[in-house]
């Protein structure tokens, strides 16, 4: 089986990269100022997000290790093994949906925010219309 290539980047740290492009500071600071967030946040969420993605990449890299030392040609597959292993695929399986679920939703969510533009620059608002009044007649 061969290895993944070191230098290819995660989803996490492309999502990472996002974040810290959207609000203009390295990741470890945004996470501290989320965690001393009264309410829940939008950062908040975002960060929270991106560690249950990291985690689940870990788990996947982790499973795959142990599935390769399961595997490996020198080692004799038995009963005991066989079940490891099919724990081991399993597990891959449900961190690679979780993985995936978390890449897509918060991926969704940054698509959706754009960075804000300085106060001096941002255009004044434009009014909006009043609804149209409409005359109610009465039945009675």
């Amino acid at each position: 089986m061969p290895q993944p290539d070191a230098t290819a980047r995660t989803i996490s740290e492309v999502i990472a990269q996002r974040i810290e492009a959207l609000f203009g500071q390295p990741l470890a600071e945004l996470e501290a100022l989320a965690d001393d967030a009264p309410d829940a946040t939008l950062l908040a969420a975002l960060t929270g997000s991106h560690s249950d993605l990291a985690l689940a990449e870990r788990n996947i890299a982790f499973q795959m290790e142990r599935l390769r030392e399961l595997t490996s040609p020198e080692r004799e597959i038995g009963r005991f093994t066989a079940g490891h292993i099919l724990d081991c695929a399993r597990r891959v399986a449900e961190s690679v949906a979780t993985r995936d679920a978390y890449a897509t939703s918060v991926g969704a969510v940054l698509g959706g925010l754009r960075r804000a533009s300085a106060p001096d620059t941002q255009l004044p608002a434009v009014p909006v219309p009043a609804a149209p009044v409409t005359a109610t007649s009465r039945t009675r």
